[in-house]
């Protein structure tokens, strides 16, 4: 009895493990099946997707121009998938606009009167009319002037000027030049040549000749590093001609008097002193004679038509020196008066009493 319980329980045993591997070879078998037909579906979806790929790619390539790089014939590569479109036109600013009052010169004009009529300093007058520094066009009648609203210089803009170059020619600040309204100035503050803008406070400078000193004249001697002038003036002045027409006053633009008269009359030295310049000058005077006074003084005599002195020539007050004429930068016959103190241009009218 005994025996055949275990052959019993033995046999139970073999079924049980003979089930067990029938399902998992069943299992494997169905697996396996499956991955094989995705497989194959993904082989089939590979295939699909290179077809067309390839279709694509074909498509692509019939549209490609051809180009000929022998005779330039460039492509255009064009890619604006991060940056926004090109803009093709640069920065362009408004140009300076200025309307400025306009004035005809009458008889009897002066500088002094006219600033002082439309409320400016004489200096800018010269600010907005360059040309009266020029003697042949001073203050000539039915001559028009421009008159600027303030004070300062309308400037002629130069290829390559800059703000801050303008603004330390002229020794203002750069922020007075772009707070001018008219001017239309905003950043980046671009310049545009052959327009004007205005310089608020500015001075235009005016070109001054020196003469030669005493120590370039002959007959001088030196002690220690000073000069012994030949002479020395009295130190009071007398005119250098008999007529007292005056066409022109001192001002800014034209630090000296003119006296009109007649070509060829006398001209003769205000004080007594030693002549340091006889001839022609090319800066606008024409014939000039200078004569340093030896005591800080010089006097400058231009326009003239002859010439009488050399320099190194001692001359006394009341000598004559040379003949009134017509020549360098000269609108008709007169003389060109200047006084200097210790090279510094002053008004003749102070010392020789102009009334």
């Amino acid at each position: 009895m005994d025996e055949e319980r275990n052959l019993v329980e033995r046999g139970g045993g073999y079924v049980v493990l003979l089930i067990v591997t029938a399902v998992l070879f069943f299992g494997w078998r169905t697996g396996l099946v499956g991955g094989l037909g995705e497989t194959e579906g993904q082989t089939a979806v590979s295939s699909t997707s290179s077809l067309a790929t390839d279709s694509l790619a074909a498509n692509a390539a019939d549209q490609q121009p051809t180009f000929d790089f022998a005779t330039g014939d460039l492509p255009v590569i064009s890619d604006n998938s991060l940056d926004p479109n090109p803009n093709p036109h640069t920065f362009q600013g408004e140009r300076p606009s200025h309307a400025f009052q306009m004035y005809v010169v009458k008889r009897g004009d002066t500088p002094n009167g006219i600033a002082e009529r439309f409320g400016i300093k004489t200096e800018t007058l010269l600010g907005g009319n360059p040309h009266l520094s020029q003697e042949a066009s001073l203050l000539q009648t039915d001559m028009e002037l421009v008159i600027l609203p303030i004070d300062g210089v309308l400037h002629d803009v130069q290829p390559g000027d800059t703000l801050e170059g303008i603004a330390e020619e002229y020794d203002v600040a750069v922020e007075d030049i772009i707070a001018y309204a008219d001017n239309h100035l905003e950043f980046p503050y671009r310049l545009y040549p052959e327009t004007q803008i205005m310089v608020p406070g500015a001075v235009r400078e005016v070109f001054v000749w020196t003469p030669p000193d005493l120590a370039s004249v002959g007959g001088t001697s030196r002690e220690g590093s000073g000069i012994k002038p030949l002479i020395v003036g009295t130190g009071t002045f007398q005119y250098p001609v008999g007529g007292r027409n005056f066409s022109q006053f001192y001002w800014y633009g034209h630090p000296a008097i003119d006296i009109a008269l007649g070509e060829g009359s006398s001209v003769v030295a205000a004080d007594t002193g030693t002549v340091t310049y006889a001839g022609w000058n090319v800066y606008g005077y024409g014939n000039l004679v200078v004569v340093n006074h030896g005591n800080g003084f010089e006097t400058f005599y231009g326009h003239l038509s002859a010439i009488s002195v050399t320099p190194g020539q001692i001359v006394y007050k009341g000598n004559v020196i040379g003949l009134s004429g017509n020549t360098g930068n000269s609108s008709g016959p007169h003389i060109h008066f200047e006084i200097r103190v210790n090279g510094v241009q002053d008004n003749p009218c102070w010392y020789l009493g102009c009334g």
